[in-house]
C-alpha cells in the first residue's frame, strides 16, 4: 500500500455506502456502532441529529483505537432525523409506528436533518448539519396499506425511504436529495476534502 489514508464508515447502512460509492469513494471498512438513539426529553431535531452523529463517531473511534490495522483512519459517521415541527419521528420498526408516521406526513411539509461527523487521523472532529424540506402528497388509506406491505419502511427514519416507492409520494423537495437518503453527499465530500482525504483518487476508473 502507498501512504493513502484509510476511511472507515461508522454505519451499516447500504444507502450511505452506496452514496459514497457514487462519489467514487470506497471505505476501507464498515464499522457500524450500536448506541441508544432515543431523543432526550424536549430535544429539538437539529440538536438530536448533531448529538447522535457525534456519539456514533466517538464510539467508532474508541473501537478503532483497539484495532492495529485501522487505528488512525478517517472515520465518517452520520445520523438522520425526520421531524414535523419540533416532533421527531421514530425510526420505524413496527407496523403501527410506520402507519402513524405516514398518516402524519400525508399532505404536509416535514424536514429531514442529517448530521455528518468526521474524525481525522489526528482525532479532530469536524461536523456539518444539513436540512432538507420535503412535502408529501395526500396519502390515501390504500397508499399507506400498500406501502406498509412493501416493507421498505423498516428501520427508516420517519417510516419511509425516498429512494424507493415513497419517492412517488414527494411533491416538493427543497435542499439536498442525498440528505434525505441518509448522507448529504456534497457536504460529506467537502468535509473529507477539507481534511486532505484524497476524494478524487477513485474517479479515474469510475465509469
Amino acid at each position: 500500500m502507498s501512504g493513502r489514508p484509510k476511511l472507515v464508515l461508522a454505519s451499516g447502512s447500504p444507502r450511505r455506502l452506496s452514496l459514497l460509492n457514487q462519489a467514487g469513494i470506497e471505505p476501507d471498512a464498515l464499522r457500524p456502532v450500536d448506541i441508544d438513539e432515543t431523543p432526550t426529553k424536549g430535544e429539538l431535531p437539529r440538536a438530536c441529529a448533531n448529538r447522535l452523529a457525534r456519539a456514533k463517531a466517538e464510539e467508532a473511534l474508541r473501537a478503532l483505537q483497539l484495532d492495529d490495522e485501522l487505528r488512525g483512519s478517517f472515520i465518517l459517521a452520520a445520523d438522520t432525523v425526520v421531524a414535523v415541527g419540533r416532533r421527531i419521528l421514530p425510526k420505524a420498526d413496527l407496523v403501527d409506528e410506520a402507519s402513524q408516521c405516514l398518516r402524519l406526513l400525508s399532505g404536509r411539509n416535514h424536514r429531514v436533518y442529517t448530521a455528518v461527523c468526521l474524525v481525522t487521523p489526528k482525532e479532530n472532529f469536524r461536523q456539518r448539519l444539513v436540512e432538507t424540506r420535503v412535502r408529501f402528497k395526500r396519502l390515501t388509506q390504500e397508499d399507506i396499506q400498500a406501502y406498509i406491505g412493501s416493507g421498505e419502511w423498516r428501520g427508516k427514519a420517519g417510516g419511509y425511504a425516498i429512494q424507493g416507492i415513497a419517492g412517488s409520494f414527494v411533491v416538493k423537495l427543497v435542499g439536498s436529495y442525498t440528505n434525505v437518503v441518509g448522507l448529504p453527499l456534497s457536504e460529506s465530500i467537502g468535509l473529507l476534502g477539507g481534511e486532505e482525504f484524497p476524494i478524487r483518487a477513485g474517479w479515474l476508473n469510475a465509469s
